[in-house]
């Protein structure tokens, strides 16, 4: 429960929010401050009886009969001398241009604003309220109703005259009367009752649940929340009532709306005041404590309330204790409560204090969340509402936060939050960095440093470099890798790097981060040398880069010891700028090398290196024989004498094979095979390639008296040679391994043949017999003959002119058309007449005129 201390006189005098329990983490709902200005002056030789709020101005009553008007800030704008006794009452119509006043004399004024014409009577009995009609500007009739010991209504008839209507009376003194569109409550000795002015009827009497306490002494609280919603207090006693319209079925002769009680419970303290506060309730207690010095109860501080109303009980929100002054000398009737509904202003009254309640805003919020600490809530909370943002800076709010992470030593979050905070304020930036250099923590801030379009001095990058450049190598390192070039003057960094050189000369990272500074400022012979030396894998990327290709003329061994693939392929992918004889003339001291670089290059175009293909026999004989061999088969540019040579040199059986078969000495290939492989699977395949029979013959003769030869022939010749061949030139009695199997095969690959011969037969049969049946079918078809159709050999129109007569028309499946009698005799044969035109085609030039002429 948050305390609200007095504050020290002064020309604006506000109420602070203290907390009962310091370490609180609960956010104040309401803020308070003393309204001052005018009603201080007013409160000291006076005391308040009674205020209204309206959304424009205040009108309030004192104990001397004086009523002020004051704007919202408390200065007076009007004062009226009304009666030398307390004024009870002041009611303002909804237009605030009308005001109704009733003092403990018995005066009642109700008069323009300005125009003091009006209703002016003097009663001889107190009049405790006055209330207008809420529209009464508006309204012709100019209602409004008084209080005392009865409840009157005043009207004007038709003749400009006030008239009086006696609405109520009977249950003693009436004490409070609110009036909400066509509804009248009022509160008397007895309990709570509402009459309906448009159809002149009491709908409901609400009693009194505490009849022990004093109406005088416990006045009654009532607030209208809506047209149709009552709050009443009385005592410790709340209840919600709801105005409803009655079912037409259910009237007979009750009044045409009823009210139903919502909700209702009690309270700990005696209800002063009572007003709405969205769906929740704002309520002022009267509070009275026991002294645990003396066994005796005194009045304690006015309490401030936001409560839930539940149908039977409510949930405590918030509560405040409010500092008033004089509050010890108080009773529950000297406080009141009032509210502006346009503004969730509320408004305090005592006899000699004012106090206004507000909602906490968002600046408020961010004030709390500062005091407590939680800067990061604060900050966030301000970057959501910088557009509306009045009285908090932003920027304020962050420095805040980030000098408490500094207290605690959490750095890196502190020089983290500088992003965000510090923005594009170059000052502030250096501000802190000197900061962060006096306490020894360059490092935590030199990662969150602006290198954009916002920059700094270059002597504060070059700071921090010089820093991590005596305590971090790699921390350097990777500050250059971050940073661009043009932050700081590179020249003096490298002249840095150079100086720590010289006491660590091997040192990798400060040689590779002076190579990438050396890229920086465009030295790149100097950087590439260095990644050279370092054998460092960006130097690739530096040349293709910055077309470094003229410098690594003379480094194309160095290049390719480093990484033979990657050099390559650089290499190979410009030609244009290194030509492959600069790359074979310098690789010519290292044929390893340069054997690499000539097999990717055939690899990518086998004409591109020919004249290297010599050299390159060589080379793949001593560094690469399983690629040789398809080597020669695929170049069509080596020499196969020298390529014979060198195999035979090296006695490499295969690629002697193949270049024998090449070079058209199969016989002596076929030999090699069997005599030095002694493979006669290979010899067998050997065989089959060139598909010559004097090799099948060399083969058979020479395995004849070898059986596991045999055995490989009897497997794998039966379809491409007679194995009969074969059989009849074995010896009598030799052991062949497997023969049995071997002959089975034989005679299953010959049935084997049969089957797939029958089947392709079968086949052949049946398309030929399919496309007979097509051919004969498209020949049935009918020919079209019409007019623009010739005869090809008296060229005339094939149809007579006169259809009536007899003719005839041969038609050829050729779609050639001939009148019969044109048709020359030597075109049939047994029957059958053929088309002299095609027939003239198959038998030669001339020979279908001459046809024609027989």
């Amino acid at each position: 429960m948050a305390e609200v201390e007095e504050q020290a006189r002064k020309p604006s005098e506000e109420f602070t929010d203290e907390s009962e329990e310091e370490d609180s983490e609960e956010e104040p709902k309401l803020k308070y401050e003393r309204l001052s200005n005018g009603v201080t002056e007013i409160l000291q030789n006076d005391a308040a009886s009674c205020m209204t709020v309206h959304d424009k101005f205040l009108a309030l009553g004192t104990h001397f009969g004086k009523v002020f008007l004051l704007d919202i800030q408390g200065n007076v704008t009007q004062k009226f001398e009304i009666s030398s006794v307390k004024i009870n009452q002041i009611s303002l119509d909804e237009s605030g241009e009308h005001v109704g006043i009733c003092s403990e004399d018995g005066k009642v004024q109700v008069f323009g604003l300005y125009t003091r014409e009006g209703f002016h009577e003097n009663f001889d009995y107190p009049v405790k309220v006055v209330a207008l009609h809420p529209q009464f500007t508006r309204s012709n009739y100019k209602q409004f109703v008084t209080g005392g010991n009865k409840l009157l209504l005043y009207e004007k008839n038709w003749l400009n005259r006030w008239k009086t209507s006696l609405l109520h009376e009977g249950e003693g003194t009436i004490t409070n009367i609110q009036w909400r569109a066509n509804l009248i409550a009022w509160a008397n000795n007895v309990g709570v009752k509402i009459y309906d002015i448009s159809t002149k009827q009491r709908i409901t009497n609400v009693l009194r649940d505490n009849v022990s306490l004093r109406p005088d002494m416990y006045p009654c609280s009532l607030c209208w929340k809506d047209n149709t919603t009552l709050i009443v207090g009385w005592g410790t006693s709340i209840k919600i009532c709801v105005v409803k319209e009655r079912n037409p079925t259910e009237m007979r002769d009750l009044p045409s709306r009823y009210v139903e009680i919502v909700s209702a419970f009690d309270t700990e303290f005696f209800i002063s005041g009572l007003a709405p506060l969205a769906d929740q309730l704002v309520t002022l207690y009267f509070v009275k404590e026991n002294s645990e010095q003396m066994d005796e109860e005194f009045r304690a501080r006015p309490r401030l309330d936001i409560i839930q109303p539940l149908p039977e009980s409510c949930e405590e929100i918030s509560s405040d204790a409010l500092t008033v002054r004089n509050f010890q000398d108080n009773e529950c009737r000297d406080y009141r409560l009032e509210h502006s509904e346009g503004e969730s202003l509320f408004y305090i009254i005592s006899p000699k204090d004012i106090v206004v309640a507000k909602e906490r805003d968002q600046d408020d919020h961010i004030d709390w969340l500062l005091e407590k600490k939680k800067y990061e809530e604060a900050l966030m909370a301000a970057e959501i509402s910088f557009k509306n943002i009045k009285r908090h800076d932003v920027q304020k709010i962050g420095m805040a936060y980030i000098n408490h992470l500094v207290e605690k030593g959490d750095y890196d979050s502190a020089a983290r939050k500088c992003q965000k905070v510090l923005g594009k304020n170059m000052e502030l930036w250096e501000n802190e960095v000197y900061r962060f250099k006096t306490i020894g923590q360059l490092k935590a801030i030199s990662q969150y440093l602006p290198r954009g379009d916002l920059r700094l001095r270059p002597a504060i990058y070059e700071m921090i470099l010089h820093e991590f450049l005596k305590t971090d190598y790699e921390g350097f390192a990777m500050l250059i890798r971050q940073w661009p070039g043009e932050l700081y003057n590179n020249l003096a960094i490298v002249q840095a790097v150079s100086d720590h050189l010289k006491r660590d000369p091997t040192n990798s990272t400060l040689l590779t981060t002076l190579a990438e500074l050396y890229t920086y400022d465009q030295r790149y012979d100097k950087a590439l040398e260095i990644y050279l030396k370092l054998r460092h894998k960006d130097v690739y990327q530096l040349i293709h880069k910055h077309n470094l290709f003229s410098s690594i003329e003379d480094k194309i061994v160095l290049l390719m010891d480093f990484d033979k693939e990657k050099a390559v392929d650089m290499l190979l992918d410009n030609e244009d700028k290194i030509s492959t004889d600069r790359v074979v003339e310098e690789l010519a001291d290292r044929p390893e090398l340069l054997h690499v670089y000539l097999h990717k290059l055939f690899k990518r175009d086998h004409h591109k290196g020919q004249k290297y293909h010599e050299r390159q026999i060589g080379l793949y004989a001593e560094y690469d024989r399983p690629n040789l061999l398809p080597f020669l088969r695929d170049s069509t540019h080596c020499p196969l004498e020298k390529a014979l040579e060198i195999c035979q040199q090296r006695n490499f059986v295969e690629e002697t094979v193949f270049l024998l078969s090449r070079m058209g000495n199969c016989r002596r290939a076929l030999q090699m095979i069997m005599e030095e492989l002694g493979d006669v699977d290979k010899a067998i395949e050997f065989a089959k390639e060139q598909d010559d029979a004097e090799l099948w013959e060399d083969l058979i003769s020479y395995s004849i008296d070898k059986p596991p030869f045999i055995t490989g022939l009897l497997n794998n010749i039966g379809t491409h040679v007679d194995p009969i061949l074969l059989i009849h030139r074995i010896k009598e009695g030799m052991e062949i391994p497997n023969l049995r199997d071997s002959l089975v095969k034989i005679l299953q690959d010959y049935n084997l043949q049969i089957l797939l011969r029958e089947g392709c037969k079968k086949i052949l049969v049946a398309d030929s017999l399919s496309l007979l049946q097509k051919m004969h079918r498209t020949q049935m078809r009918g020919v079209r003959v019409d007019e623009e159709n010739i005869c090809e050999s008296c060229h005339a129109t094939i149809l007579p002119s006169d259809m009536a007569k007899p003719f005839n028309v041969v038609v050829f499946h050729c779609r050639h058309m001939f009148h019969k009698e044109c048709l020359p005799s030597p075109g049939t044969l047994h029957g059958v007449q053929f088309c002299n035109i095609c027939s003239a085609k198959r038998r030669g030039p001339g020979s279908g005129i001459l046809e024609m002429k027989k």
